[in-house]
This record gives C-alpha cells, sequence and structure tokens, in this order.
C-alpha cells in the first residue's frame, strides 16, 4: 500500500530547540501550501507556545507535556487514531482529510516517532509517513552537534533539511556547517530559510567538514528539561527585562530556549531566545480561547527550578 491508495500523508517537522521550526511552518502556513492539513504541535512543557503561533492552520491539536518520542508517545498514537476514525466516517463527497504536519518537541527524537507510527497496528492502514523534514539552526549546530547527539540523530533521520538563520552567519562557517550535514545525511535535501522564507545556499563543495568527536566519547551530561514561571500582572517588566539579560549572560550555555506569551502594557508580546540570543518580541492579536499567558518555559539544564524562581523573585520583588 502506499498513499496514493488512501493513506492520511503526514510530514514530521524535528529539529533541535530553537531552530525554526514553528518560523518556517508559520510561513508554510501563510503561503497556503499546507491548505486543509491537520497540524499537531508536540512541546515538552506543559504549558505550550507554538500553539499561539499557528492560528492559519485550518485543524491544529496540541499535545503537551512530554516528547511524542517517549513519554507522550501513546498520546500520539491515541489521536492519530481518532483522527483517522473520523476521517473514514466522512460519507458523499465532502472532503476527506489528505495531510497531518506534526511538528515534534525540540527535544525529540523523530525515528521513534516514524517507527511508532509505522508499526502500530491500525495505524499502518490509515497513516503513511511521508517526509521527514528537520530545521537545522545555522548560528548554533556546529556548537550542539559537537556535545548533543540528539541533535546528530534528528539530522540523520530527515529526507530534507532546512538550515534557518542563514542571513546571519558569515559565508565560511556556513560551509562548514553545510559541509558537516552533508557528511552526517549525504541523503537528505538542502535548502536555506530566512524567517521562514525560501534563501539560497552557498556553495560548499570545496568546504571542510566539522571533525565531530564520536558520541560515545561525549561527557554525560544533564538532561535538558523544561521549567514553567509564572509571571504576576503587577510585575515590574524593567526588572524581568534585567533578570532575563543576567540569566542569559550568566547562564547562556545551559539556557537553551526561553519562550513564552506574556502581556505587557504595549500588548501580548511573544518572548523567545535561544541560548545567549534574544529575538525581537513579537506582538500577538488577543486570542479567543483562554489560553495561559504570563507564564514562560525556561528550557535547559544544570540549576534548579526553585534557584530560577528564587532569582526572579528576588530581582522583580514579587512572589512567583
Amino acid at each position: 500500500m502506499n498513499a496514493a491508495e488512501g493513506r492520511i500523508r503526514l510530514t514530521a517537522l524535528g529539529g533541535y530547540l530553537g531552530s525554526g521550526k514553528t518560523t518556517w511552518l508559520r510561513h508554510q502556513l501563510h503561503e497556503g501550501r499546507l491548505r486543509g492539513a491537520h497540524v499537531i504541535v508536540n512541546e515538552a512543557a506543559e504549558t505550550p507556545v507554538d500553539d499561539a503561533l499557528l492560528g492559519q492552520s485550518s485543524t491544529l491539536s496540541v499535545l503537551a507535556g512530554g516528547c511524542v518520542c517517549c513519554a507522550a508517545r501513546q498520546d500520539l498514537i491515541d489521536l492519530l487514531r481518532r483522527i483517522s476514525d473520523e476521517r473514514s466516517k466522512v460519507e458523499g463527497g465532502a472532503a476527506r482529510l489528505e495531510k497531518i504536519v506534526l511538528e515534534t518537541s525540540g527535544l525529540a527524537d523523530p525515528g521513534p516517532i516514524v517507527e511508532a507510527i509505522r508499526s502500530d497496528p491500525v495505524l499502518v492502514y490509515h497513516v503513511v509517513v511521508s517526509e521527514v523534514i528537520v530545521a537545522v539552526d545555522a548560528l548554533h549546530s556546529l556548537s550542539q552537534l559537537r556535545g548533543e547527539p540528539l541533535g546528530r540523530r534528528q539530522i540523520e533521520v530527515a529526507d530534507r533539511l532546512i538550515v534557518t538563520k542563514v542571513d546571519q552567519v558569515a559565508q565560511g562557517p556556513l560551509q562548514t556547517l553545510l559541509a558537516t550535514l552533508s557528511c552526517l545525511n549525504p541523503g537528505a535535501g538542502l535548502s536555506g530559510a530566512v524567517r521562514g522564507v525560501d534563501s539560497p545556499l552557498p556553495d560548499f563543495s570545496g568546504a571542510e567538514p566539522e571533525r565531530l568527536p564520536e558520541t560515545d566519547q561525549l561527557s554525560p551530561k544533564a538532561p535538558v528539561t523544561p521549567v514553567r514561571l509564572h509571571l504576576d500582572d503587577s510585575i515590574d517588566w524593567t526588572a524581568f527585562t534585567v533578570w532575563l539579560s543576567a540569566l542569559l549572560h550568566a547562564r547562556g550555555d545551559d539556557i537553551v530556549r526561553v519562550k513564552g506569551v506574556v502581556r505587557t502594557p504595549t500588548g501580548r508580546l511573544l518572548l523567545q531566545t535561544v541560548r545567549k540570543v534574544v529575538q525581537t518580541p513579537e506582538i500577538l492579536p488577543e486570542q479567543g480561547d483562554m489560553r495561559e499567558d504570563n507564564m514562560i518555559v525556561v528550557i535547559g539544564r544544570g540549576y534548579k527550578a526553585e534557584h530560577l524562581r528564587r532569582s526572579l523573585q528576588y530581582f522583580a520583588r514579587r512572589s512567583y
């Protein structure tokens, strides 16, 4: 059986934390390239953020609180079974769902996800994994590949690699990254993107790839975990900004990602950082749902949740 025989085509979109998956997906939705697709967003944190950015999807489901490659794998299988069951009930000339896009958590390994879908005795008749796309952060991927085995596994399983933020990297390091990606996965397609928009890549035919250490030679690291921090409505935003800047300056190598939707005097803002890079805040429209704003998620390792809360309380003089 193949996709032409009636199964739903599923695209798995992966990539390490902060690689630009959601930005790329938003642009595809804006351009109408995924019209009619059911989008599934998976976030390791209990408080999802990325779903607030994908309002242009016709149908959206959120799986939060665990990665679908492990802790939330059964939740994904159950959701796909429900979607398949609902689709089988469509009668007459009504349009049937033809495509699913699964945006995985930045901590997810796409390999086990694909295997779980392909080996499920029910889904094998309803869903076919048609493509695995992995976003690669041009700014940070080389350092991640040197020390994060997960980043390599994500790249090695991809059918297509989208190198993001290519406008923020000099040509030499970008060529080295491209040569390294080509060595890790020579069969994958390579393309570039800037804020979700296709962007040309430089020729890297003469570039030397990075010599990466063997994964079994890497020193064990503490797991990357998410911590939720609630921001009181009366928070001093100047103090919060100072706190976040100080945190990233001191612990930027441990704080992999910060993201959240916060309410400020200027409106609802999307707050995002990757390592020590703070992205320009984006004003978001008011939502009709009752999603949890004023909650930021700090994702990293080497610290305790109570330490983050205590330091925020010290700077902002509030209780969290």
